[in-house]
């Protein structure tokens, strides 16, 4: 049998599945032990009161119908003969008593002649009405002769106690789990490119998930920040003999070589530029308030003006969203320089919802195979036969570079075909 439908009426989140748990078995026992008292106890009890009632009942009509001491009889068992009420000609209860309801069957069940038994008039002296030989007449005893007093307090004092230690375990579990959300907001704080203050706390085991936190967050940012400054310090450092090497070139009588030798050095510096790149993606500027259609637009300006057939498609509207603008203005520049690399169109569109943002960058070039596209976002993946490297060289880190800032945003990037232009098409997703 497929359960997988329960899977989607659940709470998905761990507070509300903890609370489920813990009130989910409090109502189920309410509703078993009380299934269980109304039926056994109550209705029982009522069953054997009542019959013992209708004894006595008969032996009053039989007093009555014989001529004999009918009152004394009546006032011995604690029975008033009274006049017969007008208009009474069935049974009336209220819908809420139970026990009434077991009496009323056990009574016509063993008495012949109930015309009607009222219970609601006065709820403390239930009427009996039975035919005799001398007509009608109405027979009214105290109600806990016929069934036990008041059982709905029992009842009431379960549903309150019950509400009570739920709201008491309420409390505990907040607490317990106040830990295991700061622990969640922490980790996806880390997530997003931010390191805010946390402590561990909580239960044992909690306290020891948030102690392995703080150890491998502790590790990524060390990794981290030996690599920015390896990749810087090599990029620098190779900076000084290009300068030397930039200065003999231009003290040099200018010819083939000089000018081959000169768009060599040029390519080293866009290399070493493009190292920087990838070491400054791990340190991302503050979060500020950004639109993110004006920052696409003035990327699209920029790309313009440097000769590239570049489109917009984005709302009309201006929106204000939390975001680093220059890494991302970092991410979507390498986007559009790899499409106007690889293509001849590119096309840049931005839509706004309500829980991301999502940039998409297409271009009319040959575009990546699926196979290979998990490739393409390593550092250094140069994948000359897909996308056409004799157009200009590289080091295959413009995707790595963009990958890297929308995951340190606690966002994603992704590869796909382009339907409308026919080339690569790749998708930036940020939250809000």
């Amino acid at each position: 049998m497929d359960f997988g439908w329960l899977k989607h009426m659940l709470p998905r989140g761990l507070y509300g599945r903890a609370a489920l748990i813990l009130i989910l078995p409090i109502v189920t026992l309410q509703i078993v032990v009380s299934g269980q008292i109304l039926q056994r106890y109550f209705r029982d009890v009522a069953a054997q009161m009542t019959g013992a009632l209708v004894l006595d009942l008969a032996l009053v009509r039989d007093q009555i119908e014989a001529g004999g001491p009918a009152e004394a009889t009546a006032a011995a068992l604690q029975i008033a003969i009274e006049p017969v009420p007008e208009g009474l000609a069935e049974d009336r209860r209220l819908f809420y008593d139970l026990t009434g309801l077991e009496a009323v069957r056990t009574m016509r069940a063993a008495l012949p002649g109930v015309i009607a038994i009222d219970l609601i008039t006065d709820d403390r002296r239930p009427v009996v009405v039975l035919a005799s030989e001398a007509g009608p007449i109405a027979l009214s005893m105290s109600r806990q002769r016929m069934s036990a007093s008041n059982p709905h307090q029992l009842l009431v004092l379960m549903v309150f106690f019950g509400l009570f230690m739920t709201w008491v375990a309420y409390l505990f579990l907040r607490n317990q789990l106040r830990p295991i959300r700061r622990l969640a907001a922490a980790s996806e704080a880390f997530g997003k490119g931010q390191v805010v203050p946390y402590s561990p706390s909580g239960a044992i085991e909690v306290r020891s998930a948030g102690r392995a936190f703080l150890d491998m967050r502790g590790r990524i940012e060390a990794m981290i920040e030996q690599r920015t400054l390896m990749l810087s310090g090599v990029s620098h450092d190779l900076r000084t003999p290009l300068t030397r090497m930039k200065l003999g070139l231009s003290m040099m009588e200018e010819g083939p070589d000089v000018d081959a030798l000169s768009r060599d050095v040029a390519e080293m510096e866009a290399l070493l530029a493009t190292f920087l790149d990838f070491a400054r993606g791990e340190a991302l500027d503050d979060p500020l308030p950004s639109d993110p259609v004006a920052l696409a637009s003035q990327l699209v300006a920029d790309a313009r003006r440097g000769g590239g057939r570049v489109t917009l498609v984005a709302p009309d509207r201006a929106e204000t969203v939390l975001l680093r603008p220059q890494a991302v203005r970092r991410c979507l520049s390498n986007l559009v320089s790899n499409a106007l690399r690889y293509g001849t169109v590119a096309r840049v569109t931005v839509v706004l919802s309500e829980r991301a943002i999502r940039f998409t960058v297409e271009d009319d070039g040959p575009g990546i195979p699926p196979d290979r596209r998990a490739e393409a976002l390593k550092p250094f993946a140069r994948l000359d036969a897909a996308r056409n490297q004799d157009k200009g060289t590289g080091v295959g880190l413009g995707l790595a570079i963009a990958r890297d800032i929308a995951q340190r945003h606690g966002g994603s990037l992704a590869l796909r075909d382009s339907d409308d232009l026919g080339g690569l098409r790749v998708d930036l997703v940020l939250p809000r």
